[in-house]
């Protein structure tokens, strides 16, 4: 009978509190004093005790607004809209599924009120239009943090451990200071380089290609861009950072950054020096530096996407690459520095920045190969080598606009860069068939080359009297040149056939390539019908390569003609294309065509004479978009288009490279340029109810006359590559995210997952080798920030790749790495923090027995010191436990590579830092006076 009577009142108290659910939903009416409705008014749900935000959300058209999911409890509801003043209720959630708070009447402020109302109600964010405004000060961090600390603690936004940045589940490839450009669009120059101290706002918004912002007319092209805008007292004195450390092992550091704005002008500069693999390269800086932007087509030629391209030569390094990542590979010196100046007034815009960066890398490294051949066999590749890289590079970027008047603008910008670089190569690799050691090569090459790469443009747009119809017209010039010179010898033993190779082989190859490149372009916009516009573009582009190479032995000044190559390649290129776009009220559409003529002309000379190349090639591009940015913060992107790739000039030159004896490599004058056609469907949701989002993508691209590198491979396996076109070749890759609070404010989990396919074609011996990979990628991370004083974050990952191989079945291999990672932060009494991070990195391949796994343990104690609290002294362990290993695996077209690197290992650093905060210092005197706000 007790049993009976304790299930019985169990199961009424489950059935009472089930009709008590524990959240609810809190609506409510947002009027004027007349009992006018306020539309788009921001809506914030704020925890009484301390203000902090728990959600936020706004108002319909009729002013209405529902936060929902929200848990039971006392509440202080804020809202604001432009003109009127901050209306705010305290309430507590009602028993029922809804809690209606009924009308909220909000006054309007007179005008010289209104300074008085800004500076004294200040909410944690603010919505208009498409921005979504947040005051810096209701998200307190520690004082001395950078932006990005800032970014972390922002509703809606995500920085993972590289620095990148997503905003409702975006991704956001723009930081501006004030509105200006800093360094150039990379965002992590901004966001790690600039103290929290100095940012009064974080405003997050979609902005329009310059194009749409001179049209008027959304053309479908947007990217996230975050704006940081300074406080006052920030705009008046200057501020920044120093850091200095120095700590056992050798290693030292030193860096810092210094910045002075005004509303009108910025100036920036920062600088680093360290011996601690510590480079903190933009990707931009990293392709300024190799040249490869000094031939892209897209930057001032209008039209839709796709078009022509310049090829990046990839050798046969295609497939699945997993790296244990971070700063595994060798040693590296570091100098950089840089200065960035930005002029800004209504009509005129002027931005300067220069950028030198120097680095030495050092490294020894242990490499097996496997090869598959066609015939079921393969054989291994066992190497040690020791490397030496260096390099220097000086880069300037300048970018000038003025408005002339409402209907006309110019655009003027130049780039400039150049660079010197010296490596060196020593190793030895052994051959083997089975477990039969077949051949020997030993390699000594170093080379020192220099470069230098310019490109200047204008850009001229016309805005005509009737909405939506203009002209834009471009003009490029590029220029750049390569220079320098390597030896190559190596010896060569053979232990089971005759040689193929001499014993020695001692080569030094001076080469000189010069390339320019001039372009116009020009597009023509006209409205037709209603929320309709006819586009009509045309490109043209005249490139020119010329190249000289001269092969001599080391021995002595006797050139080696078989070798030695002259070459100049000259490439005519035209493009005309039209669409038809409609763009109404975030739905964007698009359909159109283009047809490309590409002739290429080229001459080459060698001892049996002059060969010249003539050919014509015409294609036609299409292009398809529909893009849907609907409301509730939900986006929908479906585009199909069409890319023609030009080879480029190092796969068609006819030089036989001998870098590395064993694999030597031709040109080919007789390539054709590859035609890509690419779909992908995107999709993503941020929910301002419950701060979640969701974001899935899928990709698929198929490639003809692919450029893929044909193999032969002789008796004492040396391998003789080609470039050939190919049809064939396939690649897709997908990916869904999902992110949601487990407690509002407190903790989030996001989970992600992915799937690659590719199909790669590799001819060995005449056979042709079908390379199938499947990959599949799954993880989840979980940040919590239970309090001020701690915050912890950790994520795993787990990559599974599956290659199979046509010409070799039995190679048919599965690879496995895994990724966990935990960091942890933690504020003491007296100013004192502790930050730690802890990494495990698993590489499984089965197939060789290849089972490694790297633990990593960093830490470092830190003190703020000084009444301002503008003074750090900090010491840190770099890989406390000394397993730091450099381990990779590659899983190729038609071989598999497992390598090991030197790493940097155990060391400690003590360092000191001072923070410039401007003229005045803006922190909260309470027992919370280290975070910076409030």
């Amino acid at each position: 009978m007790r049993t009976f009577t304790f299930v019985f009142f169990w199961l009424l108290s489950v059935a009472a509190a089930a009709q008590t659910p524990a959240r609810v939903s809190v609506r409510g009416q947002l009027t004027d004093t007349t009992g006018t409705a306020l539309p788009e008014a921001t809506v914030m749900l704020l925890m009484p005790r301390d203000s902090s935000l728990v959600q936020y959300g706004r108002s319909d058209e009729k002013g209405n607004f529902e936060l929902r999911s929200v848990r039971r409890g006392t509440y202080l509801l804020k809202t604001s809209y432009s003109g009127f003043l901050p209306a705010q209720k305290a309430f507590t959630t009602e028993e029922g599924a809804t809690t209606d708070l009924g009308t909220m009447k909000m006054k309007p402020i007179a005008r010289e009120l209104m300074e008085v109302v800004v500076k004294t109600a200040r909410a944690p964010l603010n919505i208009r239009g498409d921005t979504i405004e947040y005051n810096a000060s209701q998200f307190k961090v520690p004082a001395g943090s950078t932006v990005e600390d800032l970014l972390r603690r922002l509703p809606g936004m995500e920085v993972d451990a590289d620095g990148n940045i997503r905003s409702q589940g975006r991704e956001v490839r723009r930081v501006l200071v004030d509105g200006k450009r800093f360094f150039g669009d990379d965002p992590k120059a901004a966001t790690k380089n600039l103290d929290a101290a100095a940012i009064d706002k974080v405003q997050v918004f979609d902005s329009k290609s310059e194009q749409a912002q001179l049209t008027g007319v959304d053309d479908g092209k947007k990217e996230k861009t975050v704006n940081l805008a300074l406080k006052e007292e920030f705009k008046k004195g200057g501020f920044g950072k120093i850091t200095t450390g120095a700590g056992t092992a050798g290693r030292r550091m030193a860096q810092g950054n210094y910045n002075k704005f005004d509303s009108k002008n910025q100036f920036s500069v920062l600088g680093r020096a360290n011996n601690t693999n510590d480079t903190d390269l933009s990707w931009d800086d990293r392709q300024d530096f190799y040249g490869s932007q000094l031939f892209s087509w897209d930057q001032t030629s209008f039209g839709f996407g796709g078009g022509i391209t310049a090829s990046d030569d990839e050798r046969e390094y295609q497939g699945f690459y997993f790296n244990s990542g971070g700063n595994s590979r060798g040693i590296t010196n570091t100098y950089a520095g840089g200065a960035n100046y930005n002029f800004d007034t209504k009509k005129k815009k002027f931005n300067a920045n220069y950028f030198y960066t120097q680095r030495r890398t050092a490294l020894s490294r242990l490499t097996r190969q496997e090869n598959f051949l066609n015939n079921s066999q393969s054989y291994v590749t066992n190497e040690t080598a020791d490397e030496v890289n260096a390099s220097l590079s000086h880069a300037v970027k300048l970018r000038y606009e003025q408005e002339i008047d409402s209907l006309n603008t110019v655009v003027a910008f130049v780039n400039a860069n150049s660079s010197g670089t010296s490596n060196f190569l020593s190793s030895n690799q052994d051959f083997l068939r089975g477990r039969v050691l077949s051949s020997s090569t030993s390699r000594l090459n170093t080379g020192r080359f220099t470069s230098y790469g310019l490109n200047a443009a204008a850009v001229f747009r016309h805005k005509f009297r009737q909405k939506g119809r203009t002209f834009s017209v471009s003009i490029n010039q590029v220029a750049g040149r390569n220079e320098g010179s390597s030896d190559q010898r190596s010896g060569n033993v053979f232990f089971t056939g005759p040689p193929t190779l001499p014993p020695q082989l001692d080569l030094l190859n001076h080469t000189d390539s010069r390339r320019s490149q001039f372009r116009v372009s020009g597009v023509y916009v006209q409205p037709f019908a209603r929320r309709f516009f006819w586009e009509t573009f045309y490109n043209f582009g005249i490139r020119r390569d010329d190249v000289t190479r001269h092969v001599q032995s080391t021995s002595g000044d006797v050139r080696t003609d078989t070798l030695s190559r002259s070459y100049q390649n000259l490439i005519t290129y035209h493009r005309l294309g039209s669409s038809i776009r409609y763009s109404y009220k975030g739905l964007n559409m698009a359909a159109g065509l283009a047809g490309i003529q590409l002739h290429l002309n080229g001459d080459f000379t060698r001892p049996q004479g002059q060969t010249n190349v003539s050919r014509t090639f015409v294609a036609l591009v299409p292009n398809v978009s529909f893009n849907y940015n609907m409301k509730q913060n939900a986006y929908l992107g479906i585009n199909y288009m069409g890319e023609v790739t030009q080879p480029a000039i190092e796969q068609l030159q006819p030089i036989v490279d001998y870098s590395n004896p064993r694999y030597i490599t031709q040109g080919n004058p007789d390539l054709k340029p590859s035609v890509t056609r690419n779909a992908s469907f995107n999709y993503g949701k941020f929910n301002m109810a419950t701060s979640s989002n969701f974001f899935l993508y899928v990709n698929y691209e198929e490639v003809s006359n692919a450029v893929v590198y044909s193999q032969r491979v002789d008796s004492n396996l040396v391998t003789y590559s080609r470039p050939i076109n190919l049809n064939g070749q396939q690649n897709m890759y997908s990916g869904i995210n999902l992110r949601f609070p487990i407690v509002r404010t407190k903790a989030n989990f996001s989970i992600n997952g992915g799937y690659n396919y590719t199909r790669n074609l590799t001819p060995v011996n005449e056979v042709l080798n079908r390379t199938l990979s499947n990959g599949y990628r799954f993880g989840g991370t979980l940040d919590l920030t239970p309090s001020q004083n701690v915050t912890f974050n950790a994520t795993a990952s787990f990559n599974l790749s599956e290659t199979r191989y046509s010409i070799n079945t039995s190679q048919n291999q599965h690879t496995r790495n895994e990724s966990y990672r935990a960091s942890l932060n933690l504020r003491f009494p007296q100013d004192f923090f502790l930050t730690g991070g802890f990494s495990y990195n698993r590489y499984v391949n089965d197939r060789f027995g290849f089972n490694q796994g790297v633990p990593l343990l960093n830490a470092a104690v830190y003190k703020l010191l000084g009444k301002a609290r503008k003074w750090e002294v900090r010491v840190s362990g770099n890989d406390l436990l000394n397993r730091n290993r450099g381990i990779s695996q590659f899983a190729s077209s038609n071989f598999v590579r497992t390598e090991q690197v030197t790493t940097l290992r155990r060391y400690f650093l003590l360092s000191f830092t001072y923070n410039m905060r401007g003229i005045s210092n803006k922190l909260k005197k309470n027992n919370n006076d280290f975070f910076i706000g409030g």
